[in-house]
């Protein structure tokens, strides 16, 4: 994407803004419980492994060709501390679609071998929906038990694509119903998510829908369409140019998305999500190892600190953008924390369906992106994976693992730089506080719950305490001038 595209596109979406602005100033607040209220549709499309840097309208990489995510962004909501509720695939999942945090039933980790049932004691989100009278359908990565059980989670209709092998589905890459058991489409997984995710638009059309399309990028192996790769232009790392290449497959997904919502004309009637699982794995080092395979999967997380498997910033804090047109006013870019348990929320109070603070741990994002509650959505947000354990609170966050502390000032230092906790003692005293109450209703209760792995102690080590690391050399990436 060009320079000067990349300027009219956010000319474009500046007085998108603007205009939707003078709509909405007099607009009252939506009005779920209203007979006139239509039930929207709900779409979360969730990548995998996608560092906070690679969405182009976050203005930090030139390399990126996300035209279609970033007219998203530019059309709703782009939100600067949207966070995942783990630095891992399955608890990220697990927290997303149950609507509160994974810890609180178990799941802490990658590595659970019940996680059907475990799941299964849960009431998920396609579940609450299907009562207020959606259709539900899951597209993409699965990862929280066996595939051929995720109708037992409340999706009507599945396409677990994840690879270019076989996958059991109850619907074709065209969306025509089929027997459950093992089906391969012919196509990159990538390609069929969106093309089975755009035909149940078109045969889902007249009633509400709630759409989880999962697509398992740039997650390794690295494997986009050729095609994609040929688009990458530039010098650069082979695996940073196959994870671009699987982003742009990705954004001509979403677009397709879009596209087909305005050819039915459901665009004004559907509230769209974009939000990474968890940060881009760097290994530390990035490096350009042989294969598609483990490792770093080329995407990045500046200027974040951290990587995925840490509760440092870059770790968790993701892409996240939020566009219902005609209800969330464009050109937004909304600095407050928010999370992906958010989503579960905000959908069941659009749905009708009755408040369940109990049982969800987010809150409804409308009144906050619409303008009609200026206040922050979360007086903090807390987290715990393993050894490690967080909190936010405002500007100010505190990480702990085993006797290992810290407080950074995000507002001045997002890059977890200086850490300030010796001159902050009071605040680190609080925020550990508000951890510990926390963490005594979790599953298992507590705080230093595992003792530090080798690779989080070393990413302490490096991130945080600022030791050298192994190697030299690390692949340097061209950072975009400031206007």
């Amino acid at each position: 994407m060009t320079i000067r595209f990349k300027i009219a596109l956010l000319a474009f979406g500046f007085a998108l803004a603007s205009c939707q602005a003078q709509h909405n100033e007099n607009k009252p607040a939506l009005d779920v419980g209203s007979e006139e209220f239509n039930k929207p549709n709900i779409i979360v499309i969730y990548t995998d492994d996608h560092g906070y840097a690679d969405m182009g309208v976050q203005n930090i990489f030139d390399d990126l060709i996300t035209p279609n995510v970033d007219a998203l962004a530019l059309s709703g909501v782009r939100a600067t501390s949207g966070y995942s509720s783990a630095p891992q695939c399955i608890p990220s999942r697990a927290g997303l679609l149950a609507g509160r945090s994974q810890n609180r039933f178990g799941v802490e980790s990658n590595g659970l071998d019940n996680m059907d049932e475990v799941m299964g004691a849960q009431k998920l989100l396609p579940e609450r929906l299907k009562e207020a009278g959606y259709a539900t359908a899951q597209f993409g990565k699965w990862h929280l038990g066996d595939k051929e059980r995720i109708v037992e989670h409340g999706f009507d209709y599945i396409y677990p694509q994840n690879s270019q092998g076989s996958f059991p589905a109850n619907i074709d890459k065209n969306g025509n119903d089929r027997t459950l058991n093992m089906y391969n489409s012919g196509e990159n997984h990538l390609i069929g998510c969106t093309m089975a995710a755009t035909a149940m638009i078109k045969r889902l059309k007249d009633d509400p829908f709630f759409l989880y399309v999962a697509y398992r990028a740039p997650h390794v192996p690295l494997d986009p369409p050729q095609s994609y790769v040929d688009k990458i232009q530039g010098e650069m790392p082979t695996r940073r140019r196959l994870a671009l290449a699987m982003l742009a497959c990705v954004d001509d997904g979403v677009g397709q998305i879009v596209a087909t919502l305005e050819e039915e004309k459901l665009l004004e009637n559907t509230i769209i999500f974009y939000i990474g699982d968890n940060g881009a794995p760097l290994k530390i080092h990035k490096e350009d190892a042989p294969g598609i395979g483990a490792g770093w999967d080329g995407s990045l997380n500046d200027p974040l600190n951290g990587e995925k498997g840490t509760l440092i910033e870059g770790g968790m804090r993701v892409p996240f953008v939020v566009s219902w047109k005609g209800q969330i006013p464009a050109g937004q870019v909304y600095d407050q924390p928010i999370w992906s348990l958010d989503v579960a929320a905000t959908a069941v109070k659009l749905a009708g369906l009755p408040d369940d603070p109990e049982l969800l741990d987010g809150v409804d994002l409308m009144p906050y992106l619409t303008g009609v509650n200026t206040e922050p959505p979360h007086e903090e947000l807390l987290w715990r994976w393993t050894a490690q354990s967080a909190i936010r609170e405002g500007k100010f966050k505190f990480i702990k693992m085993a006797d290992r502390e810290y407080l950074f000032n995000l507002d001045t230092d997002i890059s977890e730089t200086n850490n300030i906790i010796s001159e902050r003692v009071n605040v680190a005293d609080r925020l550990r506080d508000k951890l510990q109450n926390w963490s005594n209703d979790l599953i298992p209760a507590g705080l230093d719950i595992a003792p530090p792995t080798t690779a989080a102690t070393r990413y302490f080590d490096v991130y945080l305490d600022g030791q050298p690391a192994n190697k030299q050399g690390n692949p340097k990436r061209k950072r975009k001038k400031k206007k």
